[in-house]
């Protein structure tokens, strides 16, 4: 789906597979381990049988809707994962804030967030987290004929974020002189700057990139974060759901399962 841009996220692949080692699990129940099957009959879910995700939906190509599905690298890991530990998969959509803040796990609303999250100890404080699943970097997304060319040139520009993500905090670091206009979700961001009510979007580039596909927008700039996003869960007594996540994550990089969704949403 982002096939204009293999080269380079296919380098950032590289990145997360060295970086990121995690949990167990296959394509089918039956062949999930042992260990996670079993496992899953003791964990604390909020409906027995299923696992629950929450994900601010849409932020493609993570998690998006397509035919009344909702689909993407995300949820297509956590189809897997659930499937490995021999559960259900149910989603709800919720707020990005929510999400990452604890709130929406706090709540008992699901037993784990899915939705690019990137990790942060500011969020390790409040959440845990499954091993490392994807690199990711940040990025600005400006019309084809903008004069802006990198973070420097955003001084007095209006430039749009998502509220609660790194990419409104980066901005707020390093872009002090910019105007940063907040919205909940990339979906209202994306609407801003195709009306001209903004100059940029700094956000993280696999979505950004996704924008540029009509030719009427383009990356100005890449901006190296050392970023890594992993699925969340409340921080006390979900010690063997992350164990478990974990177990799912590495079976599915041992067997090419991870790799296989990889390559259908970045690359060729």
């Amino acid at each position: 789906m982002l096939s204009k841009n293999t080269a380079l996220l296919a380098a950032l692949a590289a990145g997360t597979l060295a970086l990121s080692a995690c949990g167990g699990g296959s394509d089918d129940a039956g062949t999930g381990s042992g260990s996670a099957s079993a496992a899953a009959g003791g964990l604390d879910l909020v409906a027995e049988g299923t696992l629950t995700v929450c994900s601010d939906i849409p932020y493609p190509p993570f998690e998006f809707e397509e035919n009344g599905e909702y689909t993407g690298f995300d949820m297509d890991l956590m189809r897997e994962i659930a499937t490995g530990m021999g559960l259900e998969l149910a989603v709800q959509d919720v707020g990005f804030d929510g999400l990452q803040s604890g709130a929406v796990l706090g709540a008992g609303q699901c037993d784990i967030g899915a939705s690019a999250v990137a990790i942060t100890p500011e969020r390790e404080a409040n959440l845990a987290f499954s091993d490392p699943y994807y690199d990711s970097l940040q990025s600005i997304l400006v019309p084809e004929d903008s004069d802006i060319a990198s973070i420097d040139d955003l001084a007095g520009k209006k430039v749009g974020v998502q509220q609660g993500t790194t990419g409104a905090d980066y901005a707020a670091e390093n872009a002090p002189e910019a105007e940063l206009v907040q919205y909940p979700s990339d979906a209202e961001m994306y609407a801003a700057i195709q009306a001209g009510n903004v100059d940029a979007l700094l956000q993280d580039l696999p979505v950004n990139l996704g924008h540029t596909e009509d030719g009427a927008f383009t990356i100005a700039e890449e901006l190296p974060t050392d970023e890594q996003y992993g699925f969340i869960m409340v921080k006390d007594g979900s010690e063997d759901l992350v164990a478990a996540v974990n177990e799912q994550l590495t079976a599915l990089r041992d067997d090419g399962t991870y790799q296989d969704i990889y390559d259908s949403y970045f690359a060729e």
